[in-house]
């Protein structure tokens, strides 16, 4: 069958590697290169750094309406579109170049975490649970009918980058199988339940900022859900500290929140609003990840020192 394949991040790759080896890409269609990093250098994206390894045409359209891009996507025939993280709405003016129109992948139990930080924002929530759909796509985001779901487990140490990476792994695999089932068309389609619709919007960069006064689980959550970015900090002295791993102590006290309790070879123990939290992994202003042990004996907390957070 043969498809365009529209994706950008790192979480696409397997995707496309997958639908590969088993269908016939005729493009890949991604966003334009952008400067990344310190030095602001011109990068390509994940998606089209892998599409070239593979010989594979890519376009890079500034907008999906472009006429030149329709144009092309019209002699190219697709039969269907398939998109992973693209990161734009694909128009009806270009599903409706593919007879199959377009299926999406999306790494949650839609109708659950409709939006851009499905990962994030279940991580963040508490969830012991997550997973996949393959949809159809449709004018509203995230809105189409499914095709296929797979649960996944949200094990108590995963964060974002580590969930992201298993659930690309696994995400892959149901989209090929998604795309045999259209080609015998076999696909049975369901509509979403809208009474169980969440959203999950796109991370903000101040969200990163901790409220010392929540419960010790939801800081913990938190910590987790925003690694790698935009990373959890607390204020030290009103300069950010980067806190990059957590647990929750099953201890108390009346200590007001964001106060050090105690701090050494354990690490970091700050009071919460309900319990306290074990700060394990650190990341000082303009320096490198280390444990909080070993920050603490460089930079000493004493017992009372409150760290800030946000109101």
């Amino acid at each position: 069958m043969k498809l365009a394949f529209f994706g950008t991040p790192e979480f696409a790759v397997p995707s496309l590697e997958a639908v590969l080896a088993a269908s016939d890409v005729v493009a890949v269609v991604t966003r334009p290169d952008k400067p990344r990093g310190r030095g602001l250098h011109v990068v390509p994206p994940p998606v089209a750094v892998a599409a070239t390894q593979y010989a594979l045409e890519v376009l890079q359209p500034a907008s999906v309406r472009d006429p030149d891009f329709l144009r092309r996507l019209r002699e190219l025939r697709p039969e269907v579109i398939v998109a992973v993280a693209f990161g734009r709405l694909i128009p009806p003016e270009a599903l409706e170049i593919a007879p199959l129109g377009g299926i999406n992948l999306h790494p949650s139990l839609l109708p659950r975490y409709r939006g851009a930080a499905p990962i994030a924002r279940a991580i963040a929530a508490g969830e012991t649970e997550t997973g996949l759909t393959v949809l159809y796509l449709s004018p509203e985001l995230d809105a189409g009918d499914i095709i296929l779901q797979r649960a996944a487990p949200v094990r108590p140490d995963d964060t974002t980058g580590s969930l992201e990476a298993r659930l690309a792994g696994e995400g892959a695999e149901l989209l090929v199988d998604a795309l045999r089932l259209l080609e015998a068309g076999r696909a049975e389609p369901r509509p979403q339940d809208p009474s169980r619709v969440t959203f999950a919007p796109r991370l903000l960069r101040e969200e990163g900022l901790i409220r010392w006064g929540d419960p010790a689980g939801k800081i913990v959550n938190l910590v987790r859900a925003l690694d790698p970015w935009p990373v959890a900090h607390a204020l030290r002295d009103g300069v950010p500290l980067k806190i990059w791993r957590t647990a929750v102590l099953p201890e108390s006290g009346r200590e007001a929140p964001g106060t050090v309790v105690r701090s050494g070879n354990e690490g970091l123990i700050v009071a919460a609003g309900e319990g306290r939290v074990l700060v394990q992994e650190v990341q000082p202003d303009s320096g490198r990840r280390m444990s909080a042990a070993e920050y603490v004996r460089g930079h000493p907390l004493a017992p009372g020192a409150v760290l800030g957070g946000a109101g």
